[in-house]
């Protein structure tokens, strides 16, 4: 019997239980009979025997049931056995590792986590003219794309002196107010400059942006699930072009959240462990483990060090080919179409020439079709703010072409 049969068999002898309960108490008020449905649950799994094992024997079923189910499709086996009861949650919670370290993504807190330190994680995204909206996957294959496992999604939403790109967890409700929405793009009128925002603190003691928008969520109140704040984790600008559409763009990224030193040996990055603010009661339905109350806190900010000592990320430098009369750069197969659009990250040496640049490419992004894009990322920064870098490459940029 497969593991999803068996965690299926559990909810029906839930249900079944609490059946009963209802029927034996049905003399009794309308909130005894509510109190004693909320009860069924804890009483089926007493009499389950899944009860009956040693903890130390269900930790190690449940371990390598974990390691067992090594990518989706089948992962969410791992989901759901976290979602069966508190003590089945705490045990995967310990068994499944960070992506830094495993190289998967299993709960959507993984995507505001650093991805793989060796290799990368292979992406897609789709785009939508029509609604002007963009869905994030990752390849369930070798392919450049599949069906895929959805991860993001970014809706566009012009202003008159700016362009938001709102990022949520769901492909339908990308709206500010919604309990899945967890950051923002903004970019200035000119489509050079950019800021990527994080609706949740990306690490002890970020401050929160001043923004208007900040203001008006915090005052409407939308859901007591969501903090009202916007943490600026990154700062992208584009280059005036002087050869135009012709020449290559060229781009930096200053990560205010990830310092300098993770990209050296033994370097570290703030990790993201859990969504602050979470209800208690919502892992079901969205399956990310239960959290403390977050703050937040203006008056706190980064040291000046802190603020110096920030990672910067440029596009790789392409090279002009003779034959083809066209700037190129080795993307290994992952981009098969010509776009001004496409580039490759690496980590700016601050210390060395000053064309220097790493040779290990954090993040690449490149076209594949005509609304179909590639987008590869590794460690050290995370699925979301890989997500709104190549996003910014969608906009327009006046100044720039």
């Amino acid at each position: 019997m497969s593991f999803r049969s068996l965690i299926q068999d559990m909810k029906d002898e839930f249900g079944s239980i609490s059946r009963h309960s209802l029927r034996s108490r049905s003399h009794r008020s309308a909130g005894n009979a509510a109190r004693a449905a909320a009860a069924g649950p804890s009483e089926a799994m007493d009499q389950s025997c899944w009860s009956q094992l040693p903890p130390e024997l269900l930790r190690e079923v449940l371990v390598r049931i974990e390691a067992s189910e090594s990518w989706w499709p089948a992962r969410k086996n791992v989901v759901s056995g976290a979602g069966v009861c508190r003590t089945w949650r705490g045990i995967m919670k310990e068994a499944v590792r960070v992506p830094e370290v495993s190289g998967k993504l299993t709960f959507p807190i993984s995507l505001k986590q650093p991805g793989p330190r060796d290799g990368t994680l292979k992406c897609f995204i789709r785009r939508n003219r029509t609604t002007q909206t963009y869905y994030l996957y990752i390849g369930l294959t070798e392919a450049l794309a599949d069906d895929g496992k959805f991860l993001l999604a970014a809706r566009k939403c012009r202003k008159p002196t700016c362009t938001d790109y709102l990022i949520s967890l769901d492909k339908v409700d990308m709206s500010k107010g919604s309990s899945t929405y967890i950051g923002k793009l903004r970019s200035n009128f000119l489509g050079t400059k950019f800021t990527v925002y994080d609706a949740h603190p990306p690490y002890d003691g970020a401050a929160v942006s001043k923004s208007r928008s900040a203001r008006v969520v915090g005052l409407k109140q939308v859901s007591p699930r969501v903090p009202a704040g916007n943490y600026p984790v990154s700062h992208i600008s584009y280059e005036l072009n002087v050869l135009g559409s012709r020449g290559p763009r060229r781009m930096n990224c200053v990560m205010d959240s990830i310092p300098a030193s993770a990209v050296k040996e033994g370097g570290k990055t703030p990790t993201q462990t859990e969504f602050p603010l979470s209800s208690l009661d919502s892992f079901p339905s969205f399956p990310f483990f239960r959290s403390k109350s977050a703050r937040i806190d203006s008056s706190t900010s980064q040291s000046s060090s802190q603020r110096e000592d920030r990672l910067v990320l440029k596009n790789k430098s392409p090279r002009w080919h003779e034959q083809l009369q066209c700037w190129c750069l080795n993307f290994r197969g992952r981009v098969t179409v010509a776009s001004v659009k496409n580039f490759q990250l690496v980590a700016s040496e601050d210390n060395g020439p000053e064309n220097q640049e790493s040779d290990k490419v954090i993040l690449q992004f490149g076209k594949i079709g005509k609304d179909l894009f590639t987008m590869d990322y590794g460690y050290p920064i995370s699925a979301f703010q890989a997500f709104a870098i190549c996003l910014s490459s969608f906009d327009t940029k006046i100044a720039c072409e």
